[in-house]
């Protein structure tokens, strides 16, 4: 099942299921204990502005989780997943604008498998890992290479406002091991990869992760990207598609007083 968040002309925030091209609008909201019930009420997917499909406490990136992008930074592999946080004002939905921050000249797309959480955990077993997902998304971690690599801990080039959009929806339902995801820029393909490819699996990121902290509903684990990743520029489009799920685009801009 497809899952959308959307706003709807001056309607509250709201979710609904997606078949095709139309929308049935859905009571209450899929991260709440109460969950969703559906209204009866169908829109056209075009009349809704799509919004990013969860609003995180935190969203949690891996690095070098998949083997040739640690190899293109010649970078080892890590024997533990390698965790860090971006925060929830990176989060911006499909269509949004990637708005490249003036303390940076490298800016860079990281096409990604994310994880949405839907149910609160904490130190989860490996075979309960799936209960404790919601569904799955497409997503960028837009990292500020320059910043990163001159910092020790990458808050700073992984936490721009804009730094992570996600969409368009989640899917409840995905094989894991035969999930292709690629990042295009302009039409030019710059990434491509399989999530069998990972070095952690989903089941193992969330129990590692969730030894550390309380996994919340609405959580977004950010599982990793190929290789390939590159310079973002003003005025470029950037489509992240994951197989099974669909394909988030996000204009790039400029931000007043930007380097470059």
């Amino acid at each position: 099942m497809r899952l959308v968040r959307y706003r709807w002309g001056s309607e509250p925030v709201g979710w609904g299921r997606v078949e095709g091209n139309l929308v049935e609008l859905l009571e209450g909201s899929p991260l709440e204990a109460v969950g969703t019930a559906p209204t009866g009420t169908w829109l056209a997917l075009d009349q809704l502005r799509l919004l990013a499909p969860t609003e995180p406490t935190k969203v949690i990136g891996v690095g070098r989780n998949y083997p040739a992008h640690a190899a293109e930074h010649q970078a080892p592999v890590p024997e533990q997943p390698l965790i860090f946080l971006k925060p929830p004002s990176a989060v911006v939905g499909p269509g949004e604008p990637i708005v490249l921050p003036p303390l940076s000249e490298q800016v860079e797309h990281e096409g990604e498998l994310a994880v949405v959480i839907g149910r609160r955990g904490r130190n989860i077993p490996e075979a309960a890992a799936p209960a404790h997902v919601l569904g799955y998304t497409a997503a960028n971690d837009v990292t500020a290479r320059d910043l990163q690599r001159r910092d020790p801990q990458w808050t700073r080039g992984k936490g721009f406002d804009s730094f992570c959009p996600m969409g368009p929806w989640l899917e409840t339902e995905l094989d894991l091991e035969a999930v292709r995801v690629s990042c295009s820029v302009n039409g030019e393909l710059r990434q491509e990869g399989e999530a069998g490819e990972m070095v952690f699996s989903v089941p193992h990121l969330i129990a590692f992760i969730s030894s550390v902290m309380t996994l919340e509903p609405g959580d977004v684990i950010l599982t990793g990207t190929p290789a390939g990743v590159d310079r973002l520029a003003d005025g470029d489009e950037v489509v992240v598609e994951v197989e099974g799920v669909g394909r988030l685009v996000n204009p790039v801009r400029t931000s007043p007083g930007a380097a470059g």
